[in-house]
């Protein structure tokens, strides 16, 4: 489920020659972890496996792409070079630095195989809010948001086969926090995450829509890890869920809102605002009110140990942060909450976005994407009202959006998750 792949398949089939793929292991990647690199080599495994079956084979280069893959290109004489996209700053400048590499006659092409809705086709500028962008990528799912054609076992043999990849030298050329360590509940891979997506339609699709705010409720689709990871498609979740758009209505809809319109229009912003993990990224509403309140006196200062600890004077913000560095997981209602008291409790929204973002990117399984940085519940819509507008003004918060300990109790049984969660 891979239009990249498709597409690099398509290529070779049409000049009739063999088709290779490579992932490039880098040795560290922002602030990911151990508990990261492991879900994604361990997915990896299964990648390998599957194109042997397919006759592909696939090669694990160690290193920055730009230190490896044009040696390759060259070493092999291949004939085309096809990618993935990401909007995200590192990830572009290492296609950029492979495309200043690489041979003058080997054409490069870039395909957005993550979103349903290509990212420089489903605007062309940074959109506002999810109102203005709606619009824009509803009128053409119906175009993009169609069946994958299969990739088939390729008949053209290989012009050299895939060196065996020793996967414990992959693990020891890493420089990465080895003290983060895998989760239990998530299984890596394609196989295990399409096994989730078929429990969340059969379990817990049905009231997704009603409760999925409800930290309490086993309700949300639990997918963000293999959907960040690429072990799932986004598109191919979306397929299947709206099969069921005749019993379930509303949850389908919500689905396919949070899954196309919230998750694309995040990569919209990270595409268009190369500030999107800044306080500078905010709009000029958000950035005033949030100025004009960087002095006021704070009702309690926590260090970032503290924080990483969960050890602060409020019991449901602690559950929440043990249950991310626990589960790799925090839910996304308390997202929301966890974020806005981060800005609450240090010195400056610079400092609140900083900590937020190292504590997501280094112990959420899907962090280091465009949903943790502006999504709802994402560190810029929470602390910097990105997407958002402005709300009744009131100390250290200004405009931005508003949530405390006594609204959670009038959502859900804050106690039963402060127990799940204790220390």
């Amino acid at each position: 489920d891979n239009w990249a792949f498709l597409y690099a398949q398509r290529l070779a089939l049409k000049q009739e020659l063999p088709l290779h793929v490579c992932f490039c292991l880098v040795p560290k990647f922002l602030d990911a972890t151990i508990r990261h690199y492991d879900f994604m080599l361990r997915g990896l495994q299964e990648v390998a496996k599957e194109c042997e079956e397919l006759n592909i084979p696939f090669h694990m280069l160690l290193g920055y792409a730009k230190d490896v893959l044009p040696t390759f290109v060259v070493e092999h004489g291949v004939g085309g070079l096809v990618t993935d996209f990401c909007p995200l700053r590192l990830p572009r400048q290492w296609v950029e630095d492979v495309r200043q590499r690489l041979p003058e006659d080997v054409p490069f092409a870039q395909v957005d195989a993550h979103n349903i809705v290509p990212c420089w086709l489903a605007s062309s500028k940074q959109e506002y809010s999810a109102w203005t962008f709606r619009g824009k990528i509803n009128t053409q799912i119906p175009e993009f948001l169609t069946e994958f054609p299969p990739i088939i076992h390729h008949p053209y043999p290989p012009s050299c086969l895939a060196k065996p990849i020793d996967w414990e030298a992959c693990y020891s050329s890493l420089q990465v926090d080895r003290t983060v360590k895998a989760v239990e509940w998530a299984t890596p891979g394609t196989a295990a995450g399409l096994a989730v997506l078929q429990s969340f339609i059969s379990q817990r699709l049905k009231s997704f829509g009603a409760h999925r705010n409800d930290p309490n409720k086993e309700a949300l689709s639990n997918l963000s890890p293999w959907f960040h990871f690429g072990q799932v498609s986004t598109q191919r979740a979306i397929l299947e869920v709206q099969k069921q758009r005749s019993k379930y209505k509303e949850s389908v809809d919500v689905f396919v809102e949070e899954a196309v319109v919230r998750r694309e229009l995040s990569e919209n912003f990270c595409y268009y605002n190369d500030k999107y993990d800044s306080v500078q990224a905010a709009y000029s509403w958000a950035q005033t009110t949030l100025k004009l309140h960087a002095k006021d006196k704070r009702p309690f200062l926590y260090k970032l140990e503290e924080l990483e600890q969960g050890t602060t004077h409020d019991p449901l913000w602690n559950a929440a942060q043990l249950q991310m560095v626990r589960e790799g997981k925090m839910h996304g209602f308390l997202r929301m909450y966890w974020a806005k008291k981060i800005l609450e409790w240090t010195h400056s929204p610079e400092e609140a976005l900083q900590f937020a973002i190292y504590l997501n990117d280094r112990y959420e399984l899907d962090g280091r994407d465009p949903n943790g940085y502006v999504a709802d519940a994402g560190c810029l819509w929470s602390i910097c009202g990105i997407h958002d507008h402005g709300w009744t003004e009131r100390a250290v918060f200004g405009k931005i959006r508003y949530m405390n300990y006594a609204g959670c109790k009038r959502k859900f049984k804050v106690d039963q998750f402060e127990r799940r969660y204790a220390p």
